[in-house]
């Protein structure tokens, strides 16, 4: 495909950042992406006709009645603006001819945050700001930890993970590594190791049927006293009525977690004047040892350019292997 042919992509969920960004950066790669802010759905497919790619965020589950819908009205492919694809049951799209790719974008957004969650739950942070907005300034009880001092169990290696292992070097803490292809540089250990020996567990791992509760209750149970858990994966990773048990009981000390199993249709939401279906996540946000953060990890200006720039080339190899077969 050459750059004087203009190519339609219909790209959904996208809010005024990314519609921005769209409009910056198609018109160049020979683009005409149609803007719509509604997340797809079986309703909305029509809007697609005439696209054979679209792009979709990650923020609503990509029901199988609307992949048959996108299906009859054309569309070939879909680019989700994220890493992980569990929001689009890519197996399904597969067999009705349907080709689902992620994108990636700067792993630094989400290291960074990591990092940030870590030193968070370290020093007890969400109790100290709670009390110091209330004009209490006295130090905790307990004093804080130092990451120099402990080992941290990374989870799940792939360009996140990496870029988190690259920041934790820097603190001088012991690092130890699970991964099914292990890389070199860092000590890889089997799961059950990782977790009995480490003071602080990280997760990033993509969620698949095998990584679904990962960290059940007796992987959890396997854990030190006083561990440590922080989650900018997917919430699923974790049995979270296993994991809200630890926390009360005092045998875990802390979790901080930017993701949470059941979080669809609550994060990314006011949700101040309703009440909330997800008992586990409203014990969570009670617990003092429990930092919970609305899924952001991803969220800068990098990380959306790179997305929005990606799944417009996600959309172009695509075309451009349909048009030489």
């Amino acid at each position: 495909m050459t750059h004087s042919e203009t190519t339609r992509i219909t790209v959904y969920g996208c809010g005024p950042d990314e519609a921005v960004l769209f409009g910056e950066l198609a018109p160049g790669l020979g683009v005409q992406p149609a803007i719509i802010t509604a997340p797809v759905s079986e309703a909305n497919a029509e809007l697609a006709s005439g696209s054979r790619c679209i792009s979709v965020g990650h923020k609503t589950p990509v029901t199988q009645a609307a992949l048959r819908a996108l299906d009859r009205f054309g569309v070939r492919y879909i680019s989700t603006r994220s890493i992980g694809c569990n929001h689009i049951d890519v197996e399904y799209a597969a067999g009705i001819g349907i080709v689902v790719e992620n994108v990636s974008y700067s792993p630094d957004s989400v290291a960074d945050y990591t990092l940030m969650l870590m030193l968070m739950a370290l020093r007890d942070a969400k109790s100290l700001v709670r009390r110091t907005d209330l004009h209490d300034y006295r130090l905790s009880d307990v004093r804080g930890r130092e990451l120099r001092d402990l080992t941290v169990g990374v989870i799940g290696t792939g360009r996140i993970g990496t870029a988190v292992i690259d920041r934790l070097r820097g603190f001088g803490c012991r690092i130890l590594a699970h991964d099914n292809r292990p890389r070199s540089g860092v000590e890889y250990v089997p799961l059950n190791e990782l977790l009995r020996r480490s003071d602080l567990v990280t997760l990033h791992a993509p969620l698949t049927a095998a990584t679904h509760h990962l960290l059940n209750r007796q992987r959890l149970a396997q854990m030190k006293d006083d561990a440590l858990i922080v989650n900018t994966g997917r919430g699923a990773l974790i049995d979270t009525d296993a994991l809200v048990q630890e926390l009360e009981n005092g045998r875990l000390s802390g979790a901080a977690l930017d993701v949470v199993e059941g979080e669809e249709g609550i994060f990314y939401a006011d949700c101040r004047d309703k009440p909330l279906e997800s008992k586990a996540l409203l014990r969570l946000q009670e617990l003092p040892n429990a930092v919970i953060s609305p899924h952001t990890a991803y969220y800068t200006d990098r990380a959306l350019r790179d997305a929005v720039a990606n799944s417009l080339t996600n959309c172009l190899t695509f075309e451009s292997r349909i048009q030489h077969g």
